[in-house]
C-alpha cells in the first residue's frame, strides 16, 4: 500500500506524448477525449461518471487494453473477441504506474458479459472452478456477477467495471458496497462507471463527472446521477407532470393542498 494507505497501481493515464488524434473520427471527436490530457488516480476508489454517449466507457475501454485486459471483458488471460468494436485509444495512451506490484485484472463490462460466461465456458471445468463451480450461464445476470466478485477477484488486484448496476438489484448493489470495502482491504485498486446513485456512494472514493467535455472532480452530493435521482425522487408528480405523463386535473387535485 502506498504511504495514504491507498492502492495505487495505475497513478495516471496520459495522452501519449506526440499521438496524433484525429478530432474529426472516432473516438477522437468524443468531446471528453478530444480535451483529454491526463487523469490521476490517488484512492483506491475511483469513479467515472455521465450521461450516455459521454465518453466513460471508452476511457474505461482504454484503460483496461492498457494493462492488457480483453477489451470486450475478463482478464488479460482472456483473448476472445466476437465483434471488433474496441476503439484505438488505448494506442494513444500511457499509463504511469507505481512501483507496487499487484497479481490480477479483470473488466466488467455489463453489455459483454454473456461472452465472457461464454469464454468460461469454453475454457472449461478448471476455469468454471474459479467462478463458484457453476456455468454462469446457469445463473441469472446478478447471480452470475455476484458469482464473478465473490469466487473471482479478490486481492492485489486492478478491476474496472463499466456499469455495474445493470446486472444488481437495490441489495445487491448494496452487497457490491461491501465488496469493495472488503476487496480494497485485501489490495484492490478499482476503477467503476455508474448510473447508480447507489453504486456511486461509496465513502472517500475519487469521483470524476464528464461535464461539458471535460472530467470535473465532484463530492458525491454534486453529481448529477444523484442530484437528478434526489429531484425526482422528492417531486415525482412534477417531474411526471412536466413530462406529459400525467392529466393536468390529476396534477393538481393530488398537489392541491400544496397550492392553497
Amino acid at each position: 500500500m502506498s504511504s495514504m494507505n491507498e492502492n495505487i497501481y495505475l497513478k495516471k493515464v496520459k495522452r501519449r506524448a506526440g499521438a496524433q488524434w484525429n478530432t474529426s473520427e472516432y473516438p477522437f471527436c468524443i468531446p471528453v477525449i478530444a480535451g483529454f490530457t491526463e487523469l490521476e488516480f490517488t484512492k483506491s476508489v475511483t469513479y467515472i461518471v455521465g450521461d450516455n454517449g459521454s465518453g466513460k466507457s471508452t476511457l474505461l475501454e482504454a484503460i483496461a487494453m492498457l494493462f492488457g485486459m480483453n477489451p470486450e471483458g475478463g482478464s488479460k488471460n482472456f483473448n476472445f473477441h466476437t465483434v471488433e468494436t474496441h476503439s484505438s485509444l488505448s494506442d494513444s495512451l500511457r499509463a504511469a504506474r507505481a512501483s507496487l506490484n499487484y497479481n490480477d485484472t479483470f473488466f466488467f463490462r455489463a453489455e459483454s458479459f454473456y461472452n465472457v460466461n461464454s469464454e468460461i465456458e469454453r475454457l472449461g471445468r478448471d476455469s468454471i472452478a474459479c467462478y463458484g463451480g457453476k456455468s454462469l450461464h446457469q445463473l441469472s445476470h446478478g447471480e452470475g456477477f455476484m458469482a464473478l466478485i465473490k469466487h473471482r477477484l479478490s486481492g492485489r488486484g486492478i478491476y474496472i467495471f463499466d456499469e455495474p448496476e445493470a446486472a444488481l438489484s437495490f441489495q445487491n448493489q448494496l452487497a457490491f458496497l461491501c465488496w469493495i470495502k472488503q476487496t480494497v482491504a485485501q489490495g484492490a485498486q478499482i476503477i467503476i462507471s455508474t448510473h447508480s446513485p447507489v453504486v456511486l456512494s461509496y465513502p472517500d472514493a475519487s469521483i470524476f463527472e464528464i461535464e461539458d467535455g471535460r472530467l470535473v472532480a465532484k463530492q458525491y452530493q454534486e453529481c448529477n446521477v444523484y442530484r437528478n435521482l434526489m429531484a425526482f425522487m422528492t417531486n415525482r408528480e412534477g417531474c411526471l407532470n412536466e413530462l406529459g405523463l400525467l392529466q393536468d386535473n390529476e396534477f393538481m387535485e393530488k398537489n392541491r393542498d400544496k397550492t392553497l
